[in-house]
């Protein structure tokens, strides 16, 4: 991953310096949303970054909050509770659940990844940030208690990172960890233009080589799966400046 980082860091940084990449640019977040975003958010993405100690970290969460900036994080928010149990599947170094955590201080967050070393830098970040109300866990989410129900739970780009042949087991898995009332949202990659797909893959494959599978799922068939499981599904896209072709699946039981 390091040389992925390596690779792709001078392009967004670049991008970052002269003003085409900016963290309050996108689409329109509803105002009513807008109007109650906690105060504790504002700031706390470079403080998030900072708490990591490893230079490359840094590096990727930089990155990442560019691609995923605050402004898309606001567009996710208006789907999560304020208050109640909230499952982040993927977490990977804990950026977005330290996010979502800190800014809701009534929310339980819970973020689940296989990498034990992502996780334990996750841990160290939480308590350097002194946000208690986060815990990460590596735990395979498809392998998730039914006994542990969760308000919201939420994925950012792992989906197109998962075989294909194992995305129906993994939905069902976690609709069985969510609560009758609660919501999953799925933020991905279609594959609709064209070039903003190929634009994606080619930075997908710098941040994790040419052996991890990567498909991005057609809207319809991934809503058709969703159906299937048991969701009821609503998408809209995320506008972005740069060409990634964003998409958000907001689905219920």
């Amino acid at each position: 991953m390091a040389a992925g980082l390596v690779c792709t860091a001078p392009l967004f940084m670049y991008l970052s310096t002269i003003g085409y990449i900016d963290l309050s640019v996108g689409g329109a977040v509803p105002a009513a949303y807008a109007a109650r975003v906690p105060a504790l958010e504002d700031g706390l993405l470079p403080r998030i970054i900072a708490s990591y100690k490893s230079p490359i970290v840094r590096t990727y969460c930089r990155i990442r909050f560019l691609i995923i900036r605050q402004r898309f994080l606001k567009e996710v928010g208006q789907y999560l509770p304020e208050k109640g149990n909230i499952l982040d599947v993927g977490c990977g170094f804990g950026l977005f659940g330290l996010y979502f955590a800190g800014g809701s201080p009534e929310r339980r967050l819970t973020g689940c990844d296989l990498n034990a070393r992502r996780i334990a830098m996750a841990r160290l970040a939480a308590r350097n940030l002194g946000i208690r109300n986060v815990r990460f866990n590596c735990a395979d989410a498809a392998a998730l208690s039914p006994q542990e129900q969760f308000d919201a739970i939420y994925t950012l780009d792992l989906i197109h990172h998962l075989p294909r042949t194992a995305v129906p087991d993994f939905l069902r898995s976690i609709r069985g960890s969510l609560a009758p009332s609660g919501v999953l949202i799925i933020k991905d990659v279609d594959r609709r233009p064209a070039y903003k797909r190929w634009f994606t893959l080619l930075l997908d494959r710098l941040m994790v080589g040419l052996t991890e599978p990567i498909y991005y799922w057609p809207e319809e068939e991934l809503r058709a799966v969703l159906r299937e499981v048991g969701f009821q599904v609503v998408t809209h896209r995320m506008i972005d400046i740069l060409p990634y072709p964003h998409i958000l699946y907001v689905c219920r039981p």
